[in-house]
């Protein structure tokens, strides 16, 4: 039974990309998953057996796609002696390079995510797709900070993408502008962040700071 499952998932990552060259026209439907599976010389029925679960289930294998792309074209090894602010820019535009020329797929993918029914599946791939470009930046927090550089990078993410799918500019110049403030936006939290937490005596206690704003002196 996990072969099985193991292979589907390899299927799913293997028309992936396939799919997605559809979506442009056909949208992230079944029509896709077909017109995928004849290009690759996939049995029709075996690439919708595996696709069963519709359109959040393509956009998931697309992003896994990314990922493996991302990982591929930048890997960890590449970014040795080099800035965290480089590093976090350098895995973005790897992952923006990697959905180049299927800018209207993304658009829609990014429509059907922002639906209501598919918020929490949408959530946890934008946490994935954080937490992996972190993971190759070398990050190894294990405390909250692993949790907030990855909710804040999940959101500069998603920002940029929605940039990026309008950008008309040359080289997307204007997605790459958007993108080095925002991201300069996260080393400046992270001083800021590091000089409150330096040392305990030197910390503002927000439990004397919220008593005061409750009851205030007389």
């Amino acid at each position: 039974m996990m072969e099985q499952a193991e292979t589907l998932e390899a299927l799913r990552r293997q028309l992936a990309p396939a799919i997605a060259d559809a979506a442009v026209f056909d949208g992230w439907t079944m029509d896709a998953v077909r017109q995928a599976a004849e290009m690759g010389g996939i049995d029709r029925a075996l690439a919708e057996f595996a696709f069963r679960d519709g359109q959040m289930a393509m956009i998931a294998a697309w992003i896994d796609h990314v990922d493996e792309e991302m990982e591929r074209t930048t890997p960890a090894s590449s970014l040795k002696g080099v800035s965290i602010r480089e590093r976090i820019r350098r895995l973005v535009m790897a992952r923006l390079d990697a959905v180049a020329g299927r800018e209207e797929a993304l658009n829609r993918a990014l429509t059907i995510m922002a639906m209501p029914q598919n918020l929490r599946t949408s959530l946890r791939l934008g946490w994935g797709s954080a937490d992996a470009m972190w993971r190759l930046a070398g990050d190894t927090a294990t405390d909250y900070n692993h949790y907030t550089k990855r909710t804040i990078l999940g959101g500069i993410y998603a920002a940029t993408l929605r940039v990026f799918v309008s950008d008309k500019t040359e080289d997307k110049a204007e997605t790459r502008a958007f993108l080095d403030r925002r991201i300069e936006g996260i080393i400046r939290f992270e001083k800021t962040k590091a000089q409150f937490l330096r040392a305990p005596e030197e910390r503002i206690s927000l439990v004397r700071l919220l008593g005061r704003l409750r009851y205030p002196a007389r």
